[in-house]
């Protein structure tokens, strides 16, 4: 039985909920890696608690700036030495994340770059609306390849795009964000999709969960995901 990759995304700044989340999301069936994002590695004790943090973590900063900024980003972070994945913004461009990619190479070889395309709370027209003239898939599909061109390890896009960049693709890891179990409400998100459909429909490598699993009883949450995936 194929085991599949699910990032939880620990939105807080609340330590003990993170150690509630971490602790109530273990299962033999999936693999769960947490995700921390700006809220928590922002807060007051959240970095140091990543520094001793004796796990593997994803650390979705989505860093976008100048070359040399973004570079420094990476080796300040040094420190953290079981980050295994962290987000960047494809729209900071080819170099950007050219630079991002050759100082994880130094500073932590076991960093995965993922580069950001079109947030999945984002529709055509709030694209239109920030002064972008192509659509969605043309930009995602645009940045998928400037995102390969960089030599990063994978891409972050909604899975409504994932089967069509993995299709041209096939190397590039492909994590999707905007997943709901079937029935949940879709809050902030505008392009939104089921686990099943995500991995089994749209070839997913990883999907990033956060309320769906996390809101409630997550013990409850991560059964009611096994028995929708399996």
């Amino acid at each position: 039985m194929k085991k599949y990759k699910i990032f939880v995304a620990c939105d807080t700044s609340n330590i003990n909920i993170v150690r509630k989340i971490i602790n109530d999301t273990k299962n033999k069936k999936l693999e769960i890696i947490p995700k921390f994002g700006l809220q928590f590695f922002y807060s007051k004790n959240g970095r140091k608690f990543l520094e001793k943090f004796k796990k593997h973590f994803f650390l979705d900063l989505k860093i976008n700036d100048i070359s040399t900024t973004a570079r420094y980003a990476i080796k300040s972070i040094k420190d953290l030495k079981n980050c295994r994945y962290i987000t960047i913004h494809a729209n900071g461009g080819l170099n950007m994340m050219k630079a991002i990619k050759k100082e994880t190479k130094k500073t932590n070889k076991k960093i995965k770059v993922l580069g950001v395309t079109v947030l999945t709370s984002l529709n055509n027209k709030a694209l239109k609306q920030t002064g972008h003239t192509k659509n969605i898939n043309q930009i995602v599909f645009k940045q998928a390849s400037l995102i390969k061109k960089s030599g990063c390890h994978g891409i972050v896009c909604s899975a409504q795009e994932a089967k069509f960049v993995k299709m041209k693709h096939k190397n590039l890891f492909v994590v999707t964000p905007g997943i709901r179990l079937p029935g949940d409400k879709k809050d902030d998100q505008s392009r939104v999709v089921t686990p099943f459909d995500a991995f089994v429909k749209n070839q997913a490598d990883a999907i990033v969960m956060g309320r769906s699993l996390t809101k409630n009883n997550i013990k409850k949450n991560i059964q009611n995901l096994i028995n929708h995936i399996y």
